[in-house]
């Protein structure tokens, strides 16, 4: 339950999409999820470094740690999912 938790945050998902295949600073993060606040972007970021699902690279600013690309396979299978539960909820309209 507790990743749940974290994930259902406003914009934790999102910062974990926006990093999906390439490290961003801060700004850059900013710029991508456009309307978060930097007060809870900075937050959302903290939880995900406490949570060793992102890191704070040096010379690239943010990226997904091992564990959080693993997390972002899990997810595909949930997103597999919602798809095919998608369609099944419109063909039943």
């Amino acid at each position: 339950m507790a990743v749940l938790d974290l994930l259902g945050r406003r914009w934790a998902l999102r910062v974990l999409w926006e990093l999906r295949s390439e490290p961003a600073t801060f700004r850059a993060l900013r710029d991508r999820c456009d309307g978060v606040s930097p007060t809870v972007l900075n937050a959302r970021l903290k939880e995900l470094r406490e949570t060793e699902i992102v890191a704070l690279a040096p010379n690239d600013g943010y990226i997904l740690t091992p564990l959080g690309k693993e997390l972002l396979d899990a997810l595909a299978s949930l997103d597999r999912w919602a798809g095919s539960w998608a369609k099944a909820m419109r063909s039943q309209r």
